[in-house]
C-alpha cells in the first residue's frame, strides 16, 4: 500500500490518494486542504485507524 498526497494545478489545495500494492486506487480524500501539514495529517489518521468500528449505516427513506 502507498500513499501520495499532491497539490491540485486547478485549486493549488493538497489531496491525497492511497493505492494497492497492485497499483489500483484504494482511496482518495474527498476533502481538499489548504496546508500540506494538514493532509499529511489526515493520512496519519486513516493510517491508524486499523480498530476503527465498522457498522452499517441504517436506511433512510425520503418520501
Amino acid at each position: 500500500m502507498k500513499f501520495i498526497y499532491y497539490r491540485e494545478e486547478s485549486s493549488n489545495l493538497w489531496r491525497w490518494t492511497l493505492y494497492g500494492d497492485d497499483r489500483r486506487k484504494v482511496a482518495e480524500s474527498v476533502e481538499k486542504y489548504y496546508n500540506q501539514a494538514d493532509c499529511l495529517a489526515a493520512i496519519e489518521l486513516v493510517k491508524n485507524s486499523k480498530d476503527a468500528e465498522v457498522t452499517q449505516r441504517e436506511r433512510h427513506d425520503h418520501n
